[in-house]
């Protein structure tokens, strides 16, 4: 079932129903270092990622690490 999140402040469609899900359907690699998720504006624990549901209208914050200056 897919629903609509807004994901880095783009709506999207995703079928993912879990953090960890929508993660592993971006193409973030799980076990990298300084990836942080926030859920409808309260950051979720890595720990708590593949437990916590996705529903209809969520915002979903993704920051990852990358390279450069």
């Amino acid at each position: 079932m897919s629903h609509t999140l807004t994901i880095n402040g783009e709506p999207r469609q995703s079928a993912a129903a879990t953090v960890t899900a929508l993660l592993v359907e971006e193409g973030v690699k799980l076990d990298a270092k300084g990836v942080a998720v926030a859920l409808n504006g309260a950051v979720v624990r890595k720990l708590e990622w593949g437990a916590t549901p996705l529903s209809e209208g969520d915002t979903v914050e993704i920051v990852k690490p990358f390279s450069g200056g």
